[in-house]
């Protein structure tokens, strides 16, 4: 008597079309390329953001990354103080690339807007997303955290 003959896939099935492989590597950044602070709720965060990241980068010799960080991150504070709550932390993570990001206690997600010529705001998000590499949106226990990457080059 033979026996049926068994099978992994049916005989349509196309190769390649169930299976991915997914490497990671990752790795620890020494503590001196972290800088990381806690913020007021309160409108003056955005200078006093500007004014640490100011400093940071330049304890980290990248001077061409000044303007742009000190804009992203005075927007995504400002946006924190005008539409989300705290707590407020601002990080930078020196790698690769500049990791700059915003935390807060807001589940609340950031949508880019469509702002007319005449709108006095709402355009935050298209700029950053006009100045970085990439940014995005991390959900965490406590609320949210917006982070951008710009590539390093200093």
């Amino acid at each position: 008597m033979r026996r049926p003959q068994r099978r992994l896939h049916p005989p349509c099935h196309r190769a390649g079309d169930d299976a991915a492989l997914l490497l990671v590597r990752t790795h620890r950044l020494p503590s001196d390329s972290i800088a990381s602070w806690a913020l007021p709720e309160d409108p003056k965060a955005a200078g006093q953001a500007r004014e640490l990241v100011r400093r940071q980068l330049a304890a980290w010799d990248l001077p061409d990354l000044v303007m742009t960080t000190e804009l992203v991150v005075s927007e995504l504070v400002g946006n924190v103080i005008r539409h989300a709550k705290g707590p407020l932390r601002v990080r930078l993570l020196r790698s690769r690339t500049l990791i700059c990001e915003v935390s807060d206690g807001s589940l609340t997600t950031p949508l880019i807007r469509r702002s007319a010529p005449t709108d006095e705001g709402g355009r935050g998000l298209q700029l950053i997303a006009a100045l970085c590499q990439r940014w995005g949106t991390r959900y965490t226990a406590n609320g949210k955290t917006i982070w951008t990457e710009q590539a390093m080059t200093g």
